[in-house]
């Protein structure tokens, strides 16, 4: 048992945490799960709970701490409620690294708290470091934060070995989503069982959502500023349609390092975990001989605004990714209710961060009162737009 990589999953019943405690159950011998958090899915925690034989499980939703099914527990098993319950389960000795995979802002305190706790950090939330990057990056040590977005992974393991000095552009890959090619005009009358449908990955609501619109990739963009300390001119979004090239690096003498794979999450998950070794595929592998094609093409910034103003406020940098970060959540659960058309989630973003005046990122309290601003702003857009 000495030898296993003890892991904490914090959002474990989500589209990632799910896929994680997949990994943990195909390499038994080499992690042990011993703290898990969720919001409101408190019979999938409890599950999950009595299959891994946790020491902690925290229920972070108040209207879920008396739930019937916690009574599943193991006998053993620590039950924690509260907003800082999913923190408290990892600040334990016997937590090795703890995976975020909490979707949206509510994981910017829990990566903070952890990074400055010395934790090793398995990030899959980008809204951590597209808010409070400023803060954040110049507490982690070398080795303590390992990115499990499929693309900031691929990033990763492209320069493993190479000097990221000599790096002349990072190509964020993007799918494109399920709407590539098609017109400002004809997005209007997207549906949400339209914009669920995403032709490669399978993912939560909210994500899909932003990869729909190409939010996500305008988030990963400043991510990945953030994680590799470039410039937003540095990194270049483009489509592959096919999501089999993750990312790529090229470099100063015009070579180009990319990363291939399945289009499955495991395998990211996996390398935050096995780092720096590598075990066996969790996925099923990619036959090259069939795929036929590899396809490329430019974004369309027009007709995606959101990638065009997430570009707008990665340059301006500051508290001005805080707002776009939180205006889009309220929007996309907005588009996701029947209240706001798709194209009408860039509007409401926009006119959030037109009326901001931007200030340098100084607290984690100051990003928290300016991530609640901005959410009050975007519902009384939105309000507006429906009254």
């Amino acid at each position: 048992m000495q030898d296993l990589k003890r892991v904490a999953i914090l959002g474990c019943t989500g589209s990632i945490g799910t896929q994680a405690l997949d990994v943990c159950r195909q390499h038994a011998d080499k992690l042990s799960v011993v703290a898990l958090s969720a919001h409101s899915r408190t019979s999938d925690l409890a599950m999950f709970a009595r299959e891994f034989g946790v020491a902690r499980v925290a229920v972070t939703d108040p209207d879920h701490f008396d739930d019937a099914s916690l009574c599943d527990l193991p006998d053993a098993c620590s039950l924690y409620k509260g907003s800082q319950a999913a923190i408290d389960i990892c600040m334990h000795e016997d937590v090795d690294i703890v995976l975020v995979s909490i979707v949206g802002a509510a994981g910017l305190s829990a990566t903070y708290q952890l990074i400055a706790a010395g934790k090793q950090v398995a990030l899959a939330n980008k809204e951590s470091l597209v808010v409070g990057g400023d803060l954040i990056m110049p507490m982690v040590k070398p080795g303590q934060m390992l990115p499990v977005d499929s693309e900031h992974a691929a990033i990763f393991q492209c320069y493993q070995g190479e000097n990221p000095r000599e790096t002349h552009c990072i190509w964020l890959t993007c799918s494109g989503g399920p709407f590539f090619g098609r017109t400002r005009d004809q997005l209007a009358s997207v549906t949400p069982a339209d914009a669920l449908a995403h032709p490669t990955w399978n993912m939560g609501a909210k994500i899909t959502i932003d990869s729909a619109t190409l939010m996500n990739k305008g988030l990963e963009r400043i991510e990945a500023k953030h994680l590799f300390n470039v410039g937003m001119d540095d990194i270049v979004v483009v489509i592959q349609r096919q999501s089999k090239i993750h990312s790529m690096v090229e470099f100063d003498d015009g070579s180009v390092i990319a990363h291939l794979g399945a289009s499955d999450m495991r395998i990211p998950i996996q390398y935050a975990f096995s780092y720096p070794q590598r075990w066996a595929a969790p996925a099923p592998r990619v036959d090259f001989r069939t795929i036929g094609s590899l396809d490329f093409d430019s974004p369309d910034m027009e007709s995606f605004r959101c990638l065009k103003l997430a570009d707008y406020a990665g340059r301006d940098g500051g508290t001005m990714p805080c707002v776009l970060n939180a205006a889009n959540e309220v929007a996309v659960d907005a588009f996701l209710h029947g209240d706001l058309p798709f194209t009408g989630i860039d509007e409401v973003v926009e006119e959030c961060l037109g009326t901001h005046a931007r200030q340098d990122v100084e607290t984690l309290e100051q990003l928290l009162d300016i991530d609640a601003w901005a959410r009050d702003a975007a519902r009384e857009v939105i309000r507006c737009r429906v009254g």
